[in-house]
């Protein structure tokens, strides 16, 4: 009898190691596609483009530059994916820093680095002087750092946050409703806080990320220089 149990596990034994194997997997799925940086390519599914704007059929049409700026996000920046397709982000609305209503289309021949982020979000925070520096840095009429705070209520807590830390170059633009984030939501562009958008002077979106990066860098830099690359 006793020969016979060694043979065969008990159930509840089976039970543990089933529950324990499904558990592995589920950990192992979650790594796998959680990974920082993580560039596994997707498949390739054409674009229904017939219903399409003109302004999303002019920014389908940049899937290679789009490609090519994915390729040159690497190191620090690494996160950051080429649009599949482009669309075209000209609509996207927020408060420029004088509190008056713009879109990304009053921005029409700058490339944008758009970033959304919040005072209560720690990881916004602490790339903010990154972001900062990045603007102070390559900043001017080819490019723009566009960082949107989405706090509600006023202004008194992100002018303080921005005074505090000293971030002097980035220009105050405001969406205290989070329409600008439920939008980018909508278009499966947001997942969190911070977002970060790479948008050409014609509106179109080339690339994106959900998370933060090290924008004071030379990757940062080179993944600039990618996108104003005619």
């Amino acid at each position: 009898m006793s020969d016979r149990r060694k043979m065969f596990p008990a159930p509840r034994h089976i039970l543990i190691a089933a529950v324990a194997g499904v558990i592995a997997g589920a950990v192992a799925v979650y790594v796998s596609t959680t990974l920082p940086g993580n560039k596994t390519p997707q498949p390739t599914v054409a674009a229904d483009t017939s219903s399409a704007s003109p302004a999303d059929k002019l920014c389908a049409a940049k899937a290679e530059k789009a490609k090519a700026v994915g390729a040159a996000a690497v190191g620090h920046v690494a996160a950051m994916m080429p649009a599949d397709p482009p669309q075209s982000l000209k609509t996207l609305a927020f408060n420029d820093p004088d509190g008056k209503p713009m879109t990304i289309a009053d921005h029409a021949g700058r490339t944008l680095l758009v970033n959304l982020w919040a005072t209560w979000c720690a990881p916004c925070r602490a790339e903010m002087p990154a972001l900062d520096a990045l603007e102070r840095e390559m900043g001017g009429e080819e490019f723009e750092v566009v960082a949107i705070n989405v706090d509600t209520g006023d202004d008194t807590k992100p002018k303080k946050f921005l005074e505090e830390t000293g971030v002097s170059s980035l220009g105050h633009y405001r969406d205290n409703t989070l329409a600008v984030f439920n939008d980018l939501k909508k278009r499966g562009l947001a997942l969190g806080l911070p977002v970060t958008l790479l948008i050409d002077g014609e509106g179109c979106l080339l690339a994106n990320m959900n998370g933060p990066a090290e924008w004071a860098s030379p990757d940062a830099r080179k993944l600039i220089e990618a996108a104003l690359a005619k």
